[in-house]
């Protein structure tokens, strides 16, 4: 088994959490490569196995066969690590050092249990869907994709943004607003889920619109086909708007055409045995638990 571990952050009081993810990759003789930045930040705190190879970026998957990316951090780190594996179809398990962890929904204290069944095979692995940003002019480079959500935002604090909306290029609404998230059914408990979108089970094939503190009180977030495509025209007192596609960002005008819609390729997952996606949910938002007791 060859492993890629990724992290972007590392705080000291997860070194015990990290030490046993090395040690227990070394048990089970797994090949492992260290993403180089996150190499940086760990040498002299992490007792690393005698061999290991360092992972460069996403170019690295065409000349390594890696078989699992496993992801040190929170759902933001998964998302960063996203831009690594791309296309690639290699799958992510996250570690979860952050707080609510709906990506990374391996807990610390199960590191160890969690390398066991990996390298046993017992594990299923799911696909989740991504969005895809075209825009003119082009925007992010060669990362116009998203797992999580897009989202077009003001960019001051006091005034509001008009966003049109077309559906399949047949209008569909004005949004006086903060601004709009269009989320993937991932996304749907991240940024979406905040401003009172619904939570979408992750093989729904839906896309969610969700506005951001609407001033049209009577507009509600949308569960839309994800084989729609939405485009939006932008208009505001301030000719300076945020566009992010995950945790990355830009400034646009109201002269950028933007439409979302599915991306052509998704990534993988790896669903432990004995874990699922309703069991992640009861245990981050405490679902099913009297807190009155």
């Amino acid at each position: 088994m060859q492993v890629v571990v990724f992290g972007i952050k590392y705080q000291e009081k997860n070194q015990p959490h990290v030490q046993e993810l090395f040690d227990a990759l070394q048990e089970v003789g797994a090949t492992t490569y260290v993403y180089r930045p996150y190499l940086h930040l760990i040498e002299g705190q992490i007792r690393l196995p005698a061999a290991y190879g360092i992972f460069e970026g996403h170019l690295d998957f065409r000349v390594h066969r890696i078989d699992v990316v496993i992801v040190l951090g929170g759902d933001g780190t998964m998302l960063d690590a996203v831009t690594h594996v791309r296309d690639s179809g290699v799958p992510m398990l996250g570690i979860n050092l952050g707080r609510l962890g709906f990506l990374a929904n391996i807990e610390k204290h199960n590191i160890r249990t969690a390398i066991q069944k990996l390298a046993q095979g017992r594990y299923t692995l799911v696909e989740r869907t991504m969005l895809y940003l075209e825009s003119a002019p082009p925007l992010f480079g060669d990362l116009p994709f998203a797992l999580n959500d897009c989202t077009i935002l003001k960019s001051e604090t006091s005034s509001m943004v008009t966003i049109h909306t077309y559906l399949n290029g047949d209008y569909l609404n004005t949004y006086w607003a903060d601004g709009i998230v269009i989320a993937t059914p991932t996304g749907s408990t991240a940024y979406s889920l905040s401003c009172g979108g619904p939570i979408v089970m992750p093989d729904s094939g839906n896309i969610v619109l969700t506005p951001v503190a609407p001033h049209n009180l009577n507009m509600r977030p949308l569960v839309l086909s994800d084989r729609s495509v939405i485009s939006f025209e932008i208009e505001g007192r301030i000719d300076k708007f945020v566009c992010t596609l995950d945790s990355r960002h830009t400034i646009i005008n109201a002269k950028q055409q933007l439409a979302v819609r599915r991306n052509d390729f998704g990534v993988r997952l790896v669903q432990l045995e004995g874990t699922s996606f309703a069991q992640t949910l009861r245990e981050k938002l405490t679902w099913g638990a009297d807190m009155r007791n």
